[in-house]
Order: structure tokens, then C-alpha cells, then sequence
């Protein structure tokens, strides 16, 4: 048994090593080495000796290793099912299994063994990172929609500043609201510079800071007390007034928002912070689907890229994962099949370049409920009815984006959109 942790610095994560690794020196040393804000509080070849790395405080996530020769000898599930036995009896922090070589077999016998997911190395310490938040924060795998009831949650992310995700957002929740009879709910999760309350025309007396700050435990009764009703019928929660309540809002606290929001209300319309951060990573637990925004650039296409490579390494499922080409124009040499190639991925709804959206937002109104017949509200009606089965076919299709011509491989370097130097 090692130990490895500094007593000072005490970094957000931390895990315990155990099991075998090839190339163990090597993780040690990408681990100990990067600024992903683990820590590694030690390591241990034989679980038996494993117990003092697990007192108090306890860590965040075990970093399990088998070496392939141990799961080459046909008892690969038995094997994962006596680690996973032995690591519990010291801790129920989430397992992440690290292996050299990995097909279908061995991920499903790890999941039934109980492992909470799977990673193949080499791997840097940034994704090892993301998948124990995932772990830590979705309780592992993300499993399918359970239908148990609770409010349904819709996510609209977007890598890169400017692509209209708060305008998606706010439009997307105020219709939901105002067609159909469900309670909607809209949360403004970009923490530092949140605007949908001003993009609704909004003036809120309590934001999302007032709510962490209150004593008490969180119910549906006292999320009611910190919401602003839009003339819609939407609830919004706003973001914090100020950039520095920002870290107040912790995964926690973020999490339990959600789970009570669900069950307060049908449909949780939730807006994201710009980039891969510890609530976005909670957020990805419990959401259904997942509005990824896209616009007809170069460095939003190669962002969107290396996004949707992040979900799959977090196993986020990719039938809950919807690209959105934000802002279509038949003017700027790129159309949805050029994005289609570049992402490798289909687009599911485009929503067009229109210029009622610019005055809208200078005015804080909703253009699509004001100016239901422009080519902008009939993209997002189109977007509520295929997310929201209730409105069946009530929206009329949004207009095709003109065909470009120009292909993006012709004069982008594939090297640029898979973020290699």
C-alpha cells in the first residue's frame, strides 16, 4: 500500500488506486502531474490491504485496474464481482474500472458486477476526471429514461459563447408553457453572466443566489418562493445577479435542485454555462435530452466536435443527444450537410437566421409567441412538438435552410476539428 497525497492543497476529487495497472508508474505520474483537481490519496495492489486508505474522509471514487491477463482466463465476471465485493466492504464510492483493452463483453460484465463505468488507458487525467464527477455526481451509468413520473428535463448546452443557447432556451420554455397544460419550469444554470430573465423581460426579486443562501431544506413549497412567473405561464429561476455568487451554487446544491424541480413540475427547461464545468457534468445525470447548439462557423463546428467526443467518453447516450444548427443562412458557404460531414453526426432541427430574434432580445419579448409566423417560431414549435409528444402535430414545419455548396473538409483541416495541434 502507497501513500500518495499531499497534506496541503486538498484538491476536489479524490481517489483511491486499486488493482493492478500496466504501466502503473505512468498513471501515477499523469495523475500526480495534472491540474484536473484530483487527488490520490494511495494506492493498493492487494484490496486486503486496501482498508486504511478509506478513513475518514472518505474519497470521492475508486480507480480500479485489472491487468488484461487476469480477465483473459474466461472468468471475467466472477473476478469483477469479487473486487467490486472487496472494495465495498471499505467504501460505497463509485468504481471506475480501468482497463488496457475493452470490448462489449467485458463493459457488460463490469456494469453487472457493479462497476460504475469503464475507461480504457491511456487516458489523459482530464477525462479520468470527468468520468468520476459523472460517477460521483449521475450515480454512474446514465441508464434509460425511467418514465417513473417526474418532470422531464431538457438541456441546452453550447460550447462556445454567442450561439443564441439563453434565446433557444427562454423561447423553447415560454412556448412549452404557453401550449400545453403542464407546469414548465426554466432554470438559468449560466451561473456568472445568466440573461434569461432579461431576455424574457423579467425583473426578478430572488435569483438562484437568494435560494442557496436560505436555511432549510429544499421542497417543492420553497422553490415556488424564488421563482418569477413570465406572462407565459413560466416559472424562471434566475441566475445570480452578481459573477461572484457564482461558486455559491455548488453540484450539490445543484443536484438537489433538480431532483425537486422534477417532481414540482412536467418539464424542466434547464440553460447552461458555456463549457464543460461540475454542475454541467451533474446536469448530465438527469437530463433526457440534450439540445446541442451549432453555428455555421469553423471554431463553434470544432468545438461542438470535440463536445460530442466528451459525451461519448461520459457515456452520455447518444439518442439523448439532439445538434441544433443555430442561425441558418444560405449566405455564408456552409449548410447542414457540411456540418453533418464535419461532426459526423446528423443535425436534428436547424433554426434559421432571422431578424426578429435581434429586435426581441433588445426588447425582452418572445418572438416565438408575439410574431408566432416567423420563420424563427415555427423552428422552435417544430423543436417543442417533436420534444413534447402533447402537441402532437400542431407546428407547422420550420422553412429548409438553403443547400451550400462549398464542402468543410475542403478548406478545414480535419486535424483542426479533432483539436489536435
Amino acid at each position: 500500500m502507497t501513500s500518495l497525497a499531499t497534506p496541503t492543497d486538498r484538491a476536489s476529487l479524490r481517489v483511491v488506486l486499486t488493482g493492478r495497472f500496466e504501466d502503473a508508474a505512468e498513471l501515477h505520474g499523469v495523475l500526480l502531474a495534472s491540474t484536473s483537481g484530483m487527488e490520490v490519496v494511495g494506492s493498493a495492489v492487494d484490496l486486503h490491504d486496501a482498508g486504511p486508505l478509506f478513513e475518514s474522509p472518505g474519497p470521492d471514487a475508486v480507480l480500479h485496474g485489472v491487468a488484461w491477463s487476469e480477465l483473459a482466463d474466461g472468468a471475467t465476471a466472477a473476478k469483477l464481482a469479487d473486487d467490486v465485493a472487496a472494495i465495498r466492504r471499505y467504501t460505497p464510492a463509485p468504481i471506475v474500472l480501468l482497463v488496457t483493452e475493452a470490448g462489449p463483453a467485458l463493459v457488460e460484465a463490469a456494469l453487472a458486477a457493479g462497476v460504475d463505468d469503464v475507461l480504457v488507458l491511456p487516458q489523459p487525467a482530464e477525462t479520468i476526471a470527468f468520468a468520476v464527477r459523472k460517477v460521483r455526481h449521475g450515480g454512474g451509468r446514465f441508464g434509460a429514461v425511467d418514465g417513473d413520473g417526474r418532470g422531464q428535463v431538457i438541456t441546452v448546452f453550447s460550447p462556445k459563447g454567442g450561439t443564441g443557447k439563453t434565446v433557444l432556451a427562454t423561447n423553447l420554455a415560454s412556448y412549452l408553457a404557453s401550449k400545453t397544460r403542464k407546469r414548465v419550469l426554466l432554470i438559468d444554470l449560466d451561473l456568472q453572466f445568466g440573461d434569461a430573465a432579461i431576455m424574457l423581460g423579467l425583473d426578478p426579486q430572488r435569483t438562484m443566489h437568494d435560494l442557496v443562501l436560505s436555511p432549510g431544506e429544499l421542497d417543492a413549497g420553497k422553490l415556488a418562493g424564488y421563482t418569477t412567473k413570465h406572462r407565459s405561464g413560466l416559472d424562471v429561476l434566475a441566475a445570480p445577479m452578481l459573477p461572484e455568487h457564482a461558486e455559491l451554487v455548488t453540484e450539490p446544491k445543484v443536484m438537489q435542485l433538480i431532483e425537486v424541480a422534477r417532481e414540482a413540475y412536467d418539464l424542466v427547461v434547464i440553460d447552461t454555462s458555456p463549457f464543460f464545468y461540475g454542475p454541467m457534468l451533474a446536469l448530465l445525470g438527469p437530463t433526457d435530452q440534450l439540445l446541442l447548439l451549432c453555428g455555421l462557423d469553423v471554431p463553434t463546428l470544432k468545438n461542438v466536435r470535440l463536445s460530442l467526443r466528451t459525451l461519448e467518453l461520459l457515456g452520455f447516450p447518444k439518442a439523448r443527444t439532439n445538434v441544433v444548427l443555430n442561425r441558418v443562412s444560405n449566405n455564408v458557404g456552409l449548410a447542414k450537410e457540411d456540418v453533418e460531414l464535419a461532426l459526423g453526426v446528423g443535425v436534428s432541427f436547424e433554426v434559421p437566421n432571422d431578424e426578429v430574434v435581434a429586435r426581441a432580445v433588445n426588447r425582452g419579448t418572445v418572438p416565438t409567441l408575439q410574431e408566432s409566423d416567423s420563420d424563427f417560431a415555427l423552428a422552435i414549435a417544430h423543436i417543442a412538438s417533436a420534444l413534447e409528444p402533447a402537441l402532437g402535430g400542431s407546428a407547422r414545419s420550420n422553412p429548409a435552410a438553403a443547400a451550400g455548396t462549398a464542402r468543410l473538409q475542403r478548406f478545414v483541416p480535419r486535424r483542426l476539428l479533432e483539436g489536435r495541434a
